[in-house]
């Protein structure tokens, strides 16, 4: 139960995971999973990181790159564009502020809810 929660909430926030991660260095699609991963979350299937990554290109948020790659095919590499610069400012600030009034709705004391159900 606690895991799809997670992947829920994950799901809903992976646009902004994302931009963050791309703010720091470009890279490719399993190059973004391992960091995900790296970071605390589950793995992240391919049919939901690249609907989220062409969803962030057609916004004009991300461009790509092919580039050759040594262990097979080419890779496609993500990075951000100004625009998506830009967004990564807006949504980290926007991210404060909703997670900050999540604190102060699921921070309260468990024995309040508890005593609620008695």
């Amino acid at each position: 139960m606690l895991r799809q929660m997670r992947q829920q909430w994950l799901h809903g926030f992976l646009d902004v995971c994302l931009l963050c991660l791309l703010a720091e260095r470009r890279d490719y699609g399993r190059g973004l999973v391992e960091r995900l991963v790296g970071a605390g979350f589950d793995e992240v299937p391919g049919g939901t990181l690249y609907p989220a990554l062409l969803r962030l290109e057609k916004q004009g948020l991300v461009r790509t790159e092919r580039e050759a790659s040594v262990s097979g095919p080419p890779r496609k590499y993500y990075e951000l564009t100004e625009d998506g610069r830009t967004a990564v400012l807006e949504r980290q600030q926007a991210w404060q502020q909703f997670r900050s009034a999540m604190d102060g709705v699921v921070s309260s004391p468990v024995a309040s809810v508890e005593e609620a159900g008695s």
